[in-house]
């Protein structure tokens, strides 16, 4: 089993690999068509059109192989089933996003050095460390360590975000990222970019994770379920906090089709679970059994993968496989319904025929029986046309046909449906067949679409060395660092602290010794002989100065200018108020965190500029804005 495992494993993992090798070459051939475009529409020489127009049309057809090989990869679903030999129909998972190698040394290096006037040198650490995580972040594992990488490096990204991308200004570093189903690349500068491509691979993750649970038992259907209903939580997540996106993987209507398509796939493994567990020898669970059936076939003709800006877009075997599904649970609502009646009403109606021995009511009774025979032959011939339907589309398509386990599942449902049918046509030839009416479709398990938990993996600032973000961020000004020496006098210091994380000079006496010293209300204490403060807490700062010698103390001092308000912009993991602090170092600890949309570029507005413009001044203060309770004076 070990060995099986590891073999898939490693196919999942070729797979990948050739995936990345042709979204290179679709990116070079695209390169290529856009330069030959460019030079047909510039030049006026017939001879360098024809020439031109010849290398487009050479251009294009390597495009639409490489199109075709990259179509049949993402179509390749057999791979990402389960090991187990139950015969269940497949589920449709969803490759990665590729990305290109980015190197942020430079500009993560010039902001340090920059703006936060630190040598950029010691943090050579901290800037591999996070590197080394994107790294590793583009080869996810396909299982719980695999999701718990994709959100570290999510979650840093917040960090990274506060500390290096300022409102108003990039970087000036490019993330490229190809199209999860198409290949064609996109290239942005904004990190909400890279944020949501992050987001999208959860997403593909959990599908991939939840076709690969063994369905042939409870506990592995459930956790199907929950893989599916994270998916669609991650799809639907991106789909509210986005518009216009560089990507059609990553669009409105492509994002409401996975989630759609996830919810579809939910709706299959309960109907899985209600067959395992619920006795096929009582008519009213037979009759649920079909209902279920009828609700899985409606949520998969919402799939919507017929709409013109998604058909032409999804794998056709992913659409063909969709309306597989559609008629071969339509069939399974038509076989239930009709075991339902034919072996299960009798039963009950020979029950009232021994409770009252009037021959009138027998009669009336056998009348019955052969009414609900009758009705149950109509849907077995309706169930036998849906599985013919099911398996004439299945055969239209080269890639299911050559995905054994699809194969297996239709024939044997088809060959089940047609011994039944067979049986009663010898029974009753003389009987004309009646039409049965579709199933009203019900479930005992409606789908929940389960958003993202950024805190359920705790990350620590890579970058905390260079203070507390409610101070030292991208969108914070301040001075250079002043070094004040302060004496105690008679009267004592002459200042109040308040807040910690860094302290703050709250209030100087007037003609203190604080003052002479050069120190102002508003200034921060980062460094207290040459060590830096900036992580201390009030008490520490507090004993220091009390305790200081004659000679007094050396004080490194910053005044907070500005602190840029980003109106209508949100973050992704933003703690409010005096959580701030605490949530520098450790993501998730503080009850009542809450998330809020992460992706800043064409953002759907959520409210008035008024609303937002009040919540970002609760989370990113002014300088008195996350100060605690605590006041000393000296």
């Amino acid at each position: 089993a070990m060995s099986s495992c590891n073999c898939t494993s490693n196919i999942r993992s070729k797979l990948q690999h050739r995936r990345a090798r042709i979204n290179q070459q679709i990116n070079k051939e695209m390169r290529m068509r856009a330069g030959a475009e460019n030079l047909f529409r510039a030049t006026t020489n017939n001879k360098v059109k024809e020439t031109v127009a010849l290398e487009l049309s050479f251009v294009n057809s390597n495009l639409q192989l490489l199109k075709e090989e990259l179509e049949e990869l993402n179509s390749n679903m057999e791979v990402y089933q389960t090991e187990s030999e139950a015969i269940n129909v497949p589920m449709i998972p969803l490759g990665l996003k590729e990305t290109k190698e980015v190197d942020l040394t430079v500009p993560l290096k010039d902001v340090i050095c920059e703006h936060y006037g630190e040598d950029s040198s010691l943090f050579d650490k901290e800037i591999k460390e996070f590197m080394e995580l994107r790294q590793a972040m583009r080869t996810p594992s396909r299982n719980e360590a695999g999701l718990e990488l994709l959100m570290e490096y999510y979650n840093q990204l917040y960090y990274l975000d506060q500390r290096f991308f300022p409102p108003h200004r990039t970087l000036g570093v490019h993330f490229h990222w190809y199209d999860s189903l198409t290949g064609v690349p996109s290239c942005q500068r904004a990190l909400a970019f890279e944020k949501g491509s992050v987001l999208f691979n959860v997403g593909a993750l959990y599908t991939q994770i939840g076709a690969r649970q063994d369905r042939s038992a409870t506990a592995g259907i459930d956790r199907a379920i929950d893989a599916f209903q994270r998916a669609a939580g991650a799809f639907n997540y991106l789909k509210e906090n986005f518009s216009n996106a560089p990507s059609l993987d990553m669009s409105g209507p492509s994002l409401c089709m996975l989630v759609r398509l996830m919810i579809a796939q939910v709706q299959e493994c309960v109907f899985e679970r209600v067959t395992l567990t619920t006795p096929d020898t009582h008519f009213i669970t037979q009759l649920q059994v079909a209902k279920e059936a009828a609700r899985v076939r409606g949520r998969v003709c919402l799939c919507t993968m017929s709409q013109t800006l998604v058909k032409d877009y999804v794998p056709f075997s992913w659409a063909s496989m969709v309306q597989v599904k559609a008629e071969h649970f339509r069939a399974l609502s038509h076989y239930n319904a009709a075991v339902a009646l034919c072996d299960h009403t009798r039963k009950y109606l020979c029950v009232s025929v021994k409770d009252d021995a009037l021959g009138e009511h027998t009669c009336v009774v056998l009348c019955v029986c052969w009414c609900e025979r009758k009705l149950g032959k109509a849907h077995l011939r309706c169930a036998v046309i849906r599985h013919e339907e099911a398996m004439r589309v299945h055969g239209l398509c080269k890639i299911l046909r050559k995905m054994d386990i699809l194969q297996e599942v239709l024939s044997f449902m088809y060959k089940r449906s047609l011994d039944k049918y067979s049986e009663m046509d010898r029974e009753d030839d003389f009987d004309e067949t009646a039409e049965a009416p579709e199933i009203h479709s019900q479930t005992q398990h409606k789908p929940d679409i389960t958003p993202p938990n950024f805190s359920t993996v705790p990350v620590t600032d890579i970058f905390q060395r260079l203070g507390p973000l409610s101070v030292f961020c991208a969108r914070a000004r301040w001075g250079p660092v002043r070094v004040v020496s302060l004496q105690r006098g008679d009267g004592g210091l002459g200042l109040t602290l308040r807040g910690d994380s860094p302290v703050l000079v709250a209030g100087v006496v007037p003609g203190g010794c604080a003052q002479e010293a050069g120190l102002r209300e508003g200034d921060y204490i980062v460094a207290v002989d040459g060590e830096d403060f900036k992580w201390a807490k009030h008490g520490e700062v507090v004993h220091i100065l009390k305790s200081c010698s004659d000679r007094g103390i050396q004080l490194g001092i910053i005044t907070l200018h500005t602190h840029d308000t980003q109106v209508g912009v949100q973050v992704m993991l933003s703690p409010s108020g005096d959580e701030a602090n605490a949530l520098q170092r450790t993501i998730g600890r503080a009850k009542g965190q809450r998330t809020a949309p992460l992706l800043n570029w064409n953002r759907k507005k959520t409210g008035g500029g008024g609303r937002a413009t009040k919540r970002l001044g609760s989370t990113f203060s002014l300088p008195f804005g996350n100060l605690r309770d605590c006041e000393s004076m000296y």
